[in-house]
């Protein structure tokens, strides 16, 4: 039976503008994405969209995007996101597993029309996993007009300075009791696909950067900052901006690298819909509540998760909501500031 679910399409955090007219190959990956239009995406400091008004009828908003595939809903292959899938002529393994990460996110053009003019060409999606080290580091790349996915960038994390015991319980800790129904692509109890493919961090960086030039979107010569994209932060839990304003900084501390230009700026989802919504939700999983949208794949996986928060922006910016840069991180102090007035906010800092 086909798999079908309805939801609006939103804008996206958007990247670079550029048509194509071959599919997209990614050197660090065994595959190819299929023709995309072109993309675009912007940042700008401040929140000014215009108050909108009261959102439509979920049940009637959940008609404005489709998301469908040919066949039953599948997981992604993680072999195959780490451009190291050796089964691509296996048809039971074709069967098991999804390697189109676009077709979780495919949208209906109808109501795209609706959605307000970004300020940037894409958006780049990133959910990082991991507490003492990051684990984990999936970042999809969105056009803020179509509002597809362009390409997608997937890394495990190998920690640095954990001794071999320590990191096997960190990562079964983590990843054990998420299951895929394989013997072969497996995030489970001995997390194999972890173990074969995790690389440093400092590596995933510079992968990550070749990732970021294909794609015209970062030049190391004019500075390093993105050119035409904006970072879109995770949903997390507490704390939104977790991932860029705490984590990276912390983790490139711990590899011995600076912290790159591109991380000093980002939007935090989950202010920009409270501010657009006008009502709160503190995670992942609230957001797709209130919005009606069904969650897919394993909670806490990041390449799923990712592909989540994408479908939650895919569904503001059919709304009309305007992605903006809500925090940016002073280069000299590395202070922090928050440009909207109306967030979300730790609750030990509510209480003061």
């Amino acid at each position: 039976m086909a798999y079908l679910t309805r939801i609006p399409v939103g804008r996206i955090f958007g990247f670079w503008s550029r048509s194509f007219s071959s599919p997209i190959k990614n050197p660090f990956f065994s595959s190819t994405l299929s023709h995309v239009p072109s993309y675009k995406i912007s940042t700008t400091a401040h929140y000014s969209s215009p108050s909108p008004s009261p959102p439509p009828p979920l049940s009637a908003a959940m008609n404005t995007q489709v998301f469908s595939s040919s066949s039953r809903w599948r997981p992604m292959c993680l072999y195959f996101t780490q451009g190291k899938c050796t089964q691509m002529d296996d048809p039971s393994h074709l069967e098991k597993f999804n390697h189109d990460c676009s077709k979780d996110l495919q949208v209906n053009g109808t109501d795209i029309e609706k959605k307000c003019s970004q300020n940037v060409d894409f958006l780049l999606v990133i959910d990082l996993e991991g507490k003492v080290e990051i684990l984990e580091f999936p970042v999809l790349l969105i056009d803020a007009k179509s509002l597809s996915l362009v390409d997608f960038f997937h890394r495990f994390v190998r920690p640095t300075k954990m001794s071999e015991q320590a990191v096997n319980k960190y990562i079964e800790g983590k990843y054990g009791e998420i299951g895929v129904d394989s013997s072969v692509a497996k995030i489970g109890p001995d997390c194999r696909v972890w173990h074969d493919t995790a690389q440093p961090f400092k590596e995933v960086m510079q992968q990550f950067e070749a990732w970021l030039s294909q794609h015209n979107l970062w030049e190391k010569e004019k500075g390093g900052r993105l050119t035409r994209a904006a970072f879109s932060v995770r949903l997390f839990d507490i704390s939104g901006n977790w991932d860029l304003k705490t984590k990276i900084p912390q983790q490139c501390e711990v590899s011995g690298i600076k912290l790159p230009p591109y991380f000093m700026e980002w939007i935090n989802l989950k202010d920009v819909y409270l501010n657009f919504y006008g009502r709160e939700a503190r995670g992942m999983m609230s957001m797709m509540k209130q919005l009606e949208i069904p969650s897919l794949g394993c909670h806490h996986l990041g390449i799923d998760d990712s592909k989540n928060i994408a479908r939650v922006l895919q569904r503001m910016l059919v709304d009309g909501a305007l992605m903006q840069v809500t925090a940016k991180r002073n280069p000299g102090s590395q202070k922090v500031e928050f440009l909207f007035e109306n967030r979300i906010q730790h609750p030990s800092r509510q209480r003061r």
